[in-house]
């Protein structure tokens, strides 16, 4: 695996933080929560052709587990703070 391709990684994690965040708050399957979801797909693959990062097999379950986990560590960090106030 190089370097480009773990550097969009943890760029796909750090863009899906605030995107989880924000669809944490959303009602589900509503046109907010689809944004949440999707939007940060846009900017990665945007990012990987800036990059020339091509897309890979093997590269595909690294970026899958960058967003779910940038989407789910988001959700959590807004459910946390709600149970702080």
């Amino acid at each position: 695996m190089s370097d480009a391709a773990l550097l969009l990684a943890a760029c796909a994690v750090l863009i899906n933080l605030p995107f989880g965040y924000w669809r944490g708050g959303c009602r589900k399957y509503s046109a907010a929560w689809f944004a949440a979801i999707h939007i940060p797909v846009f900017l990665t693959i945007g990012m990987r052709f800036s990059l020339g990062v091509p897309l890979r097999l093997a590269t595909l379950p690294l970026y899958v587990l960058a967003f779910a986990g940038g989407q789910s560590i988001g959700a959590r960090y807004r459910k946390w703070l709600a149970s702080r106030r």
